[in-house]
């Protein structure tokens, strides 16, 4: 069990989410029927079903409808309806809604926006996954089959099984599961579920596992490696894998349940906290959330409006951005014509090696200054003139043709004479 809370976002106060499976022959024309009739009866705003895809077989219906008194918060819901593979007649569905503000446990539940209501609520004692007449179309859809919402599920008598079936309950579940102990063996009241006593935003978002009176031992066998466990006839919540931060299970534990039919006052203040928590979101309802908010359709006049201005907005953005950029390649092209035309019209001074670093400014006149010294030693020291005390009239010249010690005709005319 993996109780780390930072491997994935937390859910959002405002949403609510449940899934489910759906047993019957056309869902998605019970769906068409229960949303028309709600919008006819004003207690939807607006619905829409989405055009279906050729690449999916799920139907995805939206719907909208205001809660609060004065009936200014608005809740948008996307419900995913898919044929289970190898299973016919039996679909999967996936619930997810958003207020506008934090979700109150009083306010309507989502599913029965979708779905009718349905007095089918009972206990199953039946085979897992088989229909039985006291329990709801909207089965639980989760690892441990058979399960059921607004329903009594029958621990197994089995251990092993029992265990199994608490261990899958509480991994990446979308919803509370509650095990409840019958201190005595109830009678037909205490048999009913405790969802139709819970406020209605709970009441489809609670698993009620019932262990009978001989299962105590077992079924807190089962919940020791999950650190909690259920008192004699009370209630205790599976903590959720991933547990949120700073959770601490015992303190979502009931010492007593009456299952008289009387309202559990104690319990739906636990189960309230236990909802409120900031607690991690499976990857699936992730996806769920994400598919609601970035493919919503059913939008107001008003809703198109400020979406469209969003959207001017957007490309007014971009486009400034693009004629931004496009100024500044022009200037930085314009930089580099200038820069090649004037080094084009300077005159090259030196060959350059291929490859070689350019030279610094000292190094240059370190070059110049080697040039001009290397050049005075192989120049002729000019001759003294006739006023210099070092003249003695005899020095030696250098011929036109650059032979020493050879006089020209008329030095040879003078000496003679």
């Amino acid at each position: 069990m993996s109780n780390s809370a930072t491997d994935s976002p937390l859910a959002p106060s405002t949403v609510w989410a449940a899934r489910g499976r759906r047993t019957g022959p056309a869902p998605e024309e019970v769906l068409r029927q229960n949303l028309r009739r709600l919008k006819d009866s004003e207690t939807l705003d607006d619905f829409a079903e989405l055009p279906v895809s050729e690449q999916t077989p799920e139907r995805v219906f939206e719907a909208r409808w205001r809660v609060a008194v004065s009936g200014d918060v608005t809740v948008r819901a996307r419900l995913t309806l898919l044929p289970v593979r190898d299973r016919a007649r039996e679909w999967e569905w996936t619930l997810v809604a958003e207020a506008e503000s934090p979700w109150d446990e009083n306010w309507p539940s989502p599913v029965t926006m979708f779905w009718p209501e349905e007095p089918r609520e009972g206990r199953t004692d039946g085979e897992p996954g088989e229909p039985d007449e006291a329990g709801p179309h909207w089965d639980l859809h989760h690892g441990a089959p058979g399960l059921r919402l607004r329903a009594v599920n029958a621990l197994p008598s089995e251990d092993k099984a029992m265990r199994r079936v608490i261990r899958n309950a509480a991994r990446e579940a979308w919803e509370i599961n509650l095990v409840v102990h019958e201190a005595m063996t109830p009678d037909e009241a205490g048999r009913q579920p405790l969802a139709r006593l819970l406020p209605p935003g709970l009441r489809d978002r609670v698993v009620e596992h019932r262990a009978a009176p001989e299962q105590l031992r077992a079924v807190n066998w089962a919940l020791r490696e999950l650190g909690v466990w259920v008192p004699r006839g009370g209630a205790v919540i599976v903590p959720p894998d991933p547990a949120p931060a700073g959770y601490d299970g015992p303190e979502y534990s009931v010492r007593s349940i009456f299952l008289d039919g009387s309202e559990p006052t104690e319990l739906i203040d636990v189960l309230r906290r236990c909802a409120a928590l900031p607690k991690p979101m499976p990857r699936s309802l992730d996806q769920a959330v994400t598919a609601l908010r970035e493919r919503w359709t059913l939008l107001t006049l008003q809703e198109q409006l400020a979406r469209e201005r969003e959207l001017v907005a957007e490309y007014s953005a971009a486009l400034e951005a693009m004629t931004k950029s496009r100024d500044l390649y022009r200037e930085a092209a314009e930089q580099a014509h200038a820069a090649l035309a004037a080094y084009r019209d300077t005159p090259a001074t030196s060959t350059a090696v291929p490859g070689a670093p350019a030279a610094s400014p000292f190094q240059q006149l370190t070059r110049a200054f080697g040039r001009f010294k290397g050049g005075a030693k192989g120049a002729r020291p000019a001759a003294p003139a006739p006023n210099d005390p070092a003249y003695d009239g005899h020095e030696e010249h250098v011929g036109h043709e650059g032979h020493e010690g050879e006089d020209t005709a008329e030095e040879a005319a003078d000496r003679t004479s």
